[in-house]
C-alpha cells in the first residue's frame, strides 16, 4: 500500500482527486484505489522547550545558560496528537510512502522529522507540486523522486531550527534577565534573524532623529548649436571653493559668481566627449515571493504577509503556482504551456491583460527560462487554469495581476534605446548631460505608467528624476562641436533624510542585506545570496516584532517606528546580533549546506560557540535607558528612586545580588557622598546575641575613598549610632575568619560569581555556606555534612 503524507490538508485532497477513485473519506485520511492519502498541519512536532529537559530551567537563572542540548527532543503537538497517530498507524501499514511536503527547505523538514521521529525504513519516495491543478499533480506523480536525494535539504532545514533555537532560547533569556536587573518588565525576545532586522529599522530611526538638511546649489545652463538648444548640468573641480564632504556647492555666493562668470560669454563652449551606444534591457523575471511583496506594497500598499497569504489562496485555488518560492526563474519543460497560459489570459475579463495577451509573441523566449537557476521550485506564475476574475476579492485580483502582468512580459521583446553622453567645456568649467532616445519600448510597454502613482516615497522620485534627465532630447552633434552659451541660473536645493521602513521596504532590506553590512569583504562575498531569512518567514518576523511590541505601524503608510523597548534591546546587544554580518553569513552556510557542502555539526558548533560568548556578554550587560543612573558597585543594575522610613534614597535595581544604595539630593542619587574605603577598615563580625555589630580595632571604619558604600555598610553605620537593626542571616554581612562561627575554605568555588571560595559559616538554624566574594556575590548554599549542596 502507498501512503500519501501531505503537508496539510487542502494538499491532500487535491492529491487524491488525481488518483484512481472512488475516494473514500475517513477522518484524517482519504482512501484512494492508487493509496491512501494522509497529512500534516504544519508541523506536526516541535522543539522541546529548555524545562522539557530538565525541569531546574523552568526558573530563568543566568548560571544555567547557555543551554546546549546533548541529544535534541520533538515533542508532538498538544493540538497534533489525534492526527499523529493516525499518520503512524498509516505508516505501520504502508509498503511504501511518498513524502508530499511544500518543495521548499521547510516542507521537506516537516514530513522528514515525523519519519525520523517514527524511525520509519520504508522506501520513500517524494512529489513535488509546483502548482496543484491537475495536470501538474499528475505529471509530478509520474516523475516521483527518491526522497534521499533531498537529504541535504532536510540538513539544512534542521540545521536553521537548532540555531534558532540556541540564539532564540539562551539569548532571551540572558538579555531577559540583564532587563529585570535593571528593573524593566516583559520578556526581550532575541532571535537570530529577527533582532538583526529590527536593528535596521532603529538605525534608521536614529539617522532620522541625527538628521540636518543641508543647504546646497545646483547650476543649469543652456547652451545652443545650429542644430537646437540642449540643457546641461555644471559640474565641480575637485578644487572648487565652497564645496562640502560630498562635493556639493554650498555657497550661494560662489552660485551668484559663476553665474555672473557664464554670462560674460567671452568664450565658446566645446563638446569633449560624445559618447553614443545601443543599450538593451531584458525582460524582467518573473516573481519570487519576496519580489512579489515588495511590488505589490508599493502598488497598492500591502504588508508582506497580507501578500503571501493572497498568493496561498491563489495556489489553493489552482491558479497560480507555489508561492513560497525564492526562485525567479521557470523550466525549459514549461515552456509549451505558454500557449494555453496566454490564450487563458487573452480571453480573461480583465481589458489590460487582454490586450497585452494579444500582442505576445511566442518565439520570444527570454532569459527566465533557465533549467540551471531552477531548485526544488520555479517563479510564481499563472496556471493554465481559467480565472474568472470577478469570483476573487479586490487582494486576489490585484495579486493575480501582477503574476500574470510579468508572465506576459517574457513574450514581449528586449527594450532597446540610444544612450547619449555629453560633456562640454565652457569658460574652463565642466558641463555633462545626457539622452536617451527609445528605439523599440518592447516589455516596458507593459510598465508604462500614464499618470504616475501619487504615493511615490523618496527614493522612486529620485529614481524618477534621474530617468527624466536620461531621456531628454538632445540635438545632432559630434566631439569637437562648438556651442553657444544661451543663459543659466542656480536652483537651492536640500539634502532629503532617509525615509522610514515599511513592511515591504524592510522586507527588501532583509533580501538586500549586503547592503547593510559593516564588514567590506563580506559585503561583496553577500551579495549573490539570499539575504536573510527565508521567502516564508520574513513577512512573519516583521509581524511577529510588531506583535511583540517591538515596532509599531503610523501613519497611512503604515511606516515602521521602534517602541522604546527597541532601543533598550539594540543599545544592550553586542555588534554581533545587531548587524546583519553574521547572520548573513550563517544564511550562505545554510544555503551551502542544501548543495551538500559542510555538515550540519560543524555549523552547530560555531552556533554554540556564538552563543556561550554572548550569554557571557550578557551576564556584564545594564540595560540603561536615557536619564537613568547605572550603579557604580555592579555595573548591571540601575539606581531606582524609593522611599524609606527616613526619607528618600537610590537603590540598585539589581538588589539582593547588590545592596548599593544613596542618598537623594534634587531629585538625583548623590553618588559622590557614599564612596567609602573599604580597605582601610577590617571586616565587622555580626554577634547574634546582642544582635549589634561590633566595631574590630579601629575607631574610624568609614573613610572616603573611590569605593561605594553598600547597602548592609549603611545599615552597619546607622548600628553605630544605636540603631537597633538585625539582617536576615542569609545576607549578613561577612564575618572575619577569627570567627568560632566561620569555617574557612577555598576547596570549593563559588558558582554563582565563579570568583570567590565557599565558606562554611554556623548561623542561628545551624551550618551554612556563603560566599567569599561578598557583598559583590550573595550567594548561600545549604551543608550536608560538611560539604556545600552546589
Amino acid at each position: 500500500m502507498r501512503l500519501y503524507i501531505a503537508e496539510k490538508p487542502s494538499m491532500g485532497a487535491e492529491i487524491a482527486k488525481c488518483l484512481t477513485g472512488p475516494v473514500q473519506r475517513k477522518d484524517g485520511y482519504l482512501i484512494t484505489k492508487d493509496g491512501i492519502v494522509t497529512w500534516a498541519f504544519g508541523h506536526i512536532l516541535r522543539q522541546a522547550e529548555p524545562e522539557e529537559y530538565n525541569a531546574k530551567y523552568k526558573n530563568w537563572k543566568a548560571e544555567d545558560l547557555p543551554i546546549i542540548p546533548k541529544q535534541w527532543k520533538m515533542i508532538i503537538d498538544e493540538s497534533c496528537k489525534k492526527q499523529f497517530g493516525i499518520i503512524k498507524n498509516l505508516i505501520d501499514k504502508a509498503d511504501e510512502i511518498v513524502h508530499a511536503g511544500d518543495p521548499d527547505r521547510e516542507g521537506q523538514l516537516l514530513i522528514d522529522e515525523v519519519l525520523d521521529y517514527l524511525n520509519c525504513q520504508k522506501p520513500v519516495k517524494r512529489i513535488l507540486l509546483n502548482a496543484l491543478d491537475e495536470e501538474s499533480i499528475k505529471k509530478a506523480n509520474k516523475d516521483l523522486r527518491d526522497n534521499r536525494d533531498f537529504l541535504n535539504l532536510k540538513k539544512s532545514a534542521l540545521a536553521r531550527a537548532r540555531a534558532d533555537w540556541l540564539i532564540g532560547m539562551n539569548l532571551s533569556r540572558a538579555y531577559t534577565l540583564a532587563a529585570r536587573r535593571a528593573g524593566k518588565k516583559g520578556v526581550f525576545a532575541v532571535g537570530r534573524v529577527k533582532t538583526p532586522t529590527l536593528a535596521l529599522v532603529v538605525r534608521r530611526e536614529r539617522e532620522l532623529k541625527d538628521f540636518k538638511p543641508v543647504d546646497y546649489f545646483t547650476i543649469k545652463a543652456i547652451f545652443a548649436n545650429e542644430n537646437g538648444e540642449f540643457s546641461a548640468t555644471w559640474k565641480p573641480k575637485d578644487t572648487q571653493a565652497g564645496l562640502d564632504f560630498e562635493n556639493r556647492l554650498i555657497d550661494e555666493n560662489i552660485a551668484k559668481a559663476l553665474i555672473g562668470k557664464f554670462a560674460q560669454k567671452t568664450e565658446a563652449g566645446k563638446i569633449t566627449a560624445y559618447q553614443k551606444a545601443q543599450k538593451k534591457e531584458a525582460q524582467r523575471l518573473p516573481f519570487s515571493l519576496s519580489s512579489l511583496q515588495v511590488l505589490a506594497g508599493k502598488k497598492y500598499g500591502y504588508d508582506p504577509q497580507l501578500v503571501l497569504d493572497t498568493a496561498q489562496k491563489l495556489y489553493e485555488k489552482k491558479l497560480t503556482t507555489y508561492p513560497r518560492s525564492d526562485c525567479e526563474y521557470l523550466p525549459q519543460s514549461q515552456f509549451s504551456d505558454a500557449k494555453i497560459i496566454l490564450q487563458n489570459l487573452y480571453n480573461i475579463n480583465e481589458k489590460q491583460l487582454a490586450n497585452w495577451a494579444k500582442k505576445c509573441d511566442l518565439k520570444t523566449k527570454s532569459r527566465a527560462w533557465n533549467d540551471k537557476k531552477i531548485t526544488a521550485h520555479h517563479a510564481i506564475i499563472p496556471t493554465k487554469v481559467k480565472v474568472n476574475l470577478m469570483s476573487l476579492t479586490t487582494e486576489e485580483r490585484n495579486i493575480y495581476f501582477l503574476i500574470a502582468q510579468a508572465y506576459i512580459a517574457q513574450f514581449y521583446p528586449v527594450h532597446i534605446y540610444d544612450q547619449t553622453k555629453i560633456s562640454i567645456e565652457y569658460m574652463q568649467e565642466l558641463f555633462v548631460t545626457s539622452g536617451r532616445v527609445v528605439k523599440q519600448m518592447g516589455w516596458k510597454e507593459l510598465y508604462v505608467q500614464n499618470n504616475k502613482e501619487k504615493s511615490l516615497n523618496e527614493d522612486d522620485k529620485k529614481e524618477d528624476n534621474e530617468e527624466k534627465e536620461e531621456q531628454n532630447s538632445l540635438p545632432l552633434m559630434k566631439k569637437g562641436d562648438e556651442v553657444e552659451y544661451v543663459k543659466g541660473e542656480y536652483d537651492k536645493k536640500s539634502t532629503k533624510p532617509p525615509t522610514r521602513f515599511t513592511s515591504s521596504t524592510l522586507l527588501a532590506g532583509m533580501k538586500d542585506i549586503h547592503k547593510y553590512v559593516k564588514d567590506v569583504e563580506v559585503k561583496k562575498k553577500l551579495k549573490d545570496i539570499y539575504g536573510i531569512g527565508t521567502e516564508a518567514t520574513r513577512a512573519t518576523i516583521i509581524e511577529d516584532l510588531v506583535k511583540r511590541n517591538f515596532l509599531q505601524l503610523e501613519g497611512k503608510k503604515k511606516y515602521l517606528v521602534p517602541t522604546q523597548s527597541a532601543y533598550i534591546l539594540i543599545d544592550a546587544l553586542p555588534d554581533e546580533m545587531t548587524y546583519p554580518d553574521s547572520t548573513a553569513v550563517w544564511e550562505d552556510y545554510l544555503h551551502s549546506l542544501s548543495e551538500g557542502q559542510g555538515t550540519i555539526e560543524e555549523f552547530l558548533a560555531k552556533q554554540a560557540e556564538f552563543t556561550q560568548n554572548l550569554c557571557m556578554k550578557a551576564t556584564k550587560t545594564v540595560l540603561v535607558q536615557e536619564h537613568e543612573y547605572k550603579c557604580p558597585r555592579c555595573n548591571q543594575g540601575i539606581l531606582v528612586k524609593r522611599k524609606g522610613k527616613n526619607g528618600e534614597f537610590w537603590g540598585c535595581s539589581n538588589f539582593p545580588n547588590c545592596r548599593m544604595t544613596c542618598n537623594d539630593v534634587d531629585g538625583k542619587p548623590d553618588i559622590e557622598k557614599t564612596k567609602f574605603n573599604f580597605n582601610n577598615y577590617r571586616q565587622m563580625s555580626y554577634n547574634n546575641s546582642d544582635k549589634n555589630y561590633i566595631k574590630s580595632g579601629q575607631n574610624e571604619i568609614f573613610q572616603q575613598d573611590n569605593q561605594l558604600i553598600s547597602a548592609w555598610d549603611l545599615i552597619a553605620r546607622e548600628n553605630t549610632k544605636k540603631m537597633n537593626f538585625a539582617p536576615k542571616e542569609k545576607f549578613s554581612a561577612m564575618p572575619i575568619e577569627k570567627n568560632k562561627n566561620i569555617k574557612a575554605t577555598s576547596k570549593y568555588l563559588c558558582t554563582r560569581c565563579k570568583e570567590g571560595n565557599l565558606r562554611r559559616i554556623r548561623g542561628k538554624n545551624g551550618w551554612f555556606w556563603a560566599c567569599s566574594n561578598y557583598p559583590h556575590c550573595t550567594a548561600t548554599y545549604d551543608d550536608n555534612n560538611g560539604i556545600p549542596v552546589i
